[in-house]
């Protein structure tokens, strides 16, 4: 004679067991909070500045990715990584974050939400150079600069040893309904050896700029290109994949008919993660 197929849990079973769960979650984070006191008195981070990151928090938002199942959206399990990461980053060397409004202030306001969230201050600038000025004149702060419609060269204040740097793209897993979309670039002033350089950004100058010299460098990299009228030229902002690509870049340019005035690293980021519609990422 077959058994008959146990009776599902009842309603309060299941609920006290998310209970239990949200208990050692809470209690977990408050045990990370404790590391984070004695990572402190270790580094000494309040004395130092900036808290920053950027390689370990790439390697630890690729980690997240890979490892993720189930109903929950990838988007919000981001954004509660990116708080946290955030969160207790400003607990080791408190910041603020200066950010472009000159695009529009609600996309800008809800990138820095998603990936700052509410604890760490946001102070609004109508100008890019604006922010990256409040940056250079802070000990640990970061700037949010959109990527796009720049209108003024501002990463040209980036060029100079020991000014701040490009840090970070966002967001960095990309997909076509990503709640805090607006691409940004992150800039702040942290140690080399924190630093991810899988994508280089570079300022370059050029002269002889025109329609024909932006379609050949189109394919080639992301460039964001503001023309300069009183040098027939542009300044460039190119983020590129290595070194030897900045000299397919130059390559490209003279064969174009223009000329490389001036080049300089002005930063560098992590490759971000592309999310196709069935929600499996990829690099």
């Amino acid at each position: 004679m077959s058994k008959s197929p146990p009776a599902p849990p009842s309603l309060e079973v299941l609920r006290q067991e998310i209970d239990s769960i949200d208990e050692q979650v809470h209690r977990l984070l408050m045990a990370r909070g404790d590391i984070i006191d004695r990572l402190i008195q270790v580094k000494q981070t309040q004395e130092v500045g900036s808290a920053f990151r950027p390689a370990r928090e790439a390697a630890m938002m690729r980690r997240l990715v890979e490892r993720h199942r189930g109903i929950l959206p990838i988007d919000t399990i981001e954004s509660i990584w990116r708080v946290i990461i955030s969160t207790f980053t400003y607990v080791q060397a408190p910041f603020s974050v200066h950010a472009d409004v000159s695009v529009g202030e609600s996309a800008m306001r809800d990138s820095a939400r998603f990936h700052f969230g509410f604890v760490v201050p946001y102070v609004s600038h109508f100008s890019a150079p604006a922010a990256v000025e409040a940056v250079a004149r802070s000990k640990g702060d970061l700037a949010l600069v959109p990527v796009t419609s720049s209108r003024t060269p501002w990463w040209i204040a980036l060029e100079a040893e020991g000014a701040p740097k490009i840090i970070a793209r966002l967001p960095f897993l990309e997909r076509a309904d990503h709640p805090a979309a607006l691409p940004v670039f992150v800039v702040s002033r942290v140690a080399d050896s924190a630093m991810v350089t899988e994508v280089e950004t570079w300022s370059v100058r050029v002269s002889g700029w025109n329609a024909e010299t932006a379609r050949a460098l189109s394919p080639l990299a992301e460039i964001v290109a503001v023309p300069d009228t009183a040098f027939d030229g542009a300044a460039l902002l190119v983020s590129v994949s290595s070194a030897s690509s900045l000299e397919k870049i130059r390559t490209a340019l003279i064969e174009a008919g223009a000329s490389v005035r001036s080049s300089a690293l002005v930063g560098s980021h992590a490759t971000r993660y592309t999310v196709p519609p069935n929600g499996a990422a990829r690099p």
